[in-house]
């Protein structure tokens, strides 16, 4: 794999450029509350006493946010008021409360108030926030489990005690990473969530929710719940992701290619050596758990010191157990899953570029459509125009042939004697001035017997598209000139969408990468520091088995220190091979 260097990360630009637009807070509506039920509590794995989580890493990350005094709840001021809130997931409990199976639910604690939510309902609040701000990295949440998972444990797959010990770990960083964002933290559906007085289908039934369009593309980026322009957006284009660009924008092109390096590291390398890594330390604590047992069955057959000796290097190698359990699961914690997590932030900045694509491909398409509609136009003028030269030609020779028609009707008898020969053309040239340009079909002829089906059908469609080619054109200018207007609007607001979404994506990459920056110091010292306590009870163990085993008599048979058996002696070790072959 390619190294990344600094130089090529595009995710690092300005630092002091920040998002200049910010989304004001919803509407306050108040929900109904949701009945408090009767719940079990479901047995999760222990884990480490008196150790905080280091995820998401508290403040390294967070932007400088600007005072802020106009608050829409008791959850947005408490978010804001200053301190390092902190969002928790106490519990886990077992309910069926409105639903005919039991599930679990996360009991959730911030500040003074209580919610409980399930799995799914945390998916509802991302997948809305997505498109709330379809501008913004939304934090992921923990996968939902595999086909296999179903398979393996049946019925009990969703009351596996580690996974949900996992879920809670990361539906809590889900949290704490929205309450920490500077935009999303001001998001009142955010805020209901977190008051266990508002029942969430409330929430979901009423606005904003309520008014996001079904596709987001048709919409504005920095506010899709906006209906004002629901008319203008319906012009837009809805491309595909597939969709190439004629002008694209190099910065983003570099920042899909390292999100594509940076997600192949991760979920490839990275991923397989942890899975392997945390295999292996298993391993190594379950052979030490079954060796303590051994030694400590081993020592009951043994008397005296001896015994004492062997008891005593049982206990050390189940303290190492002990510690070899405790530094998995906090490698697991502290590394797999904020791995894992960062492996899904890879994914996310995928799609968000995406959107960015596709705004791009829609700005790009509305303007193609523009050019191609005001070409329709230039060509229907210069039709028009050819169109009215030709009749101003042939008004020029009206009044002649007028005068010549007045001239041989003015004598009544030679007028009506004249042969068709001499007087035709100027009465039929008379004539086709009056009549109409185009008329219908002989009446008599579609009312004659014998003309069937096929001879109706053709009058129909005859009558259809016999249509005066001047009124044709002419209301072919009208409508096209109306799509140019709306064109024009749509192509207004693309360009506002484009822009937007650009710099304010950008500015979230940056913050990103500073939290990025900030959780991989944090894993990398908490990885160091879960060794560090390794080595450090181990050490502490096998000091006293050490000064055990140096109490055990020497061997009856060892011979006087002297010389290099002496040196050897010194160290209360006796030289085997001595005795072995019998050196002096």
């Amino acid at each position: 794999m390619e190294a990344f260097e600094d130089d090529e990360n595009p995710f690092e630009t300005e630092p002091e450029r920040l998002q200049s637009d910010s989304s004001s807070s919803r509407a306050n509506i108040s929900g109904l509350s949701s009945p408090v039920p009767q719940q079990t509590r479901v047995a999760s794995p222990p884990t480490s006493p008196g150790r905080r989580n280091t995820f998401p890493s508290p403040g390294s990350h967070r932007q400088p946010q600007a005072f802020k005094n106009d608050f829409c709840c008791l959850r947005d001021r408490w978010l804001h008021s200053g301190e390092d809130a902190e969002i928790l997931i106490t519990d886990a409990l077992k309910t069926s409360v409105n639903s005919t199976s039991p599930y679990i639910t996360y009991v959730i604690r911030a500040g003074t108030a209580e919610a409980h939510h399930r799995y799914s309902e945390f998916e509802s609040l991302r997948s809305n926030l997505v498109k709330l701000y379809p501008t913004l990295i939304i934090p992921p949440i923990p996968s939902k489990q595999t086909i296999g998972d179903y398979a393996i444990k049946q019925a009990k797959a969703k009351e596996d005690a580690a996974m949900i010990a996992r879920r809670k770990r990361m539906l809590q960083t889900f949290l704490n990473r929205i309450a920490r964002h500077p935009i999303l933290s001001n998001e009142h559906v955010f805020h209901r969530f977190l008051d266990g007085e508002v029942s969430w289908a409330e929430v979901l039934h009423s606005p904003p929710i309520s008014l996001l369009p079904k596709n987001i593309l048709k919409a504005p980026s920095h506010n899709p719940t906006d209906q004002s322009v629901i008319l203008a957006y319906a012009a837009l284009p809805n491309p595909s992701a597939a969709h190439p660009l004629r002008r694209p924008d190099q910065r983003f092109l570099d920042s899909e290619v390292f999100t594509n390096k940076f997600a192949a590291h991760l979920s490839g390398p990275m991923e397989k050596v942890t899975r392997r890594t945390m295999k292996r330390w298993s391993d190594l604590a379950q052979d030490h758990a079954e060796l303590g047992a051994t030694m400590n069955g081993f020592s009951l057959n043994e008397t005296g010191q001896l015994s004492t000796a062997v008891e005593k290097t049982g206990q050390a190698i189940d303290a190492t157990y002990m510690s070899t359990t405790k530094l998995l699961q906090e490698f697991e914690q502290n590394w797999a899953e904020p791995l894992h997590e960062y492996t899904q932030f890879a994914s996310i900045i995928k799609k968000l570029l995406q959107y960015r694509h596709q705004k791009h491909v829609q700005y790009e398409m509305t303007q193609e459509a523009l050019e191609a509609k005001r070409e329709q136009l230039e060509e229907l003028e210069k039709s028009e125009r050819e169109a009215r030269r030709l009749e101003e030609a042939l008004n020029q020779g009206r009044p002649s042939t007028l005068r010549t028609s007045t001239s041989l009707g003015s004598d009544g008898v030679e007028g009506e004697q004249q042969p068709e020969g001499e007087g035709g053309p100027s009465h039929r040239q008379e004539e086709s001035v009056y009549l109409p340009p185009h008329p219908g079909p002989n009446p008599v002829k579609r009312r004659a017997p014998g003309m069937g089906l096929l001879s109706a059908l053709s009058y129909t469609l005859h009558g259809m598209m016999d249509v005066d080619p001047e009124t044709a054109r002419r209301n072919s200018i009208t409508k096209t000139k109306e799509t140019i207007s709306q064109l024009e609007d749509a192509l207004h607001l693309a360009a506002q969408d484009l822009k937007y979404s650009s710099s304010t994506i950008q500015a979230d990459l940056d913050r990103f990468q500073r939290q990025k920056v900030a959780d991989l110091r944090e894993m990398a010292i908490s990885m160091a520091r879960s060794h560090r306590d390794w080595c450090k009870k181990n050490l502490e163990a096998w000091e006293e088995a050490k000064a055990e085993i140096a109490k055990i008599p020497d061997h009856p048979n060892r011979l006087p220190d002297d010389g290099a058996n002496g040196a050897a002696g010194a160290h209360g070790r006796r030289d085997s091979m001595a005795t072995v072959e019998g050196q002096p």
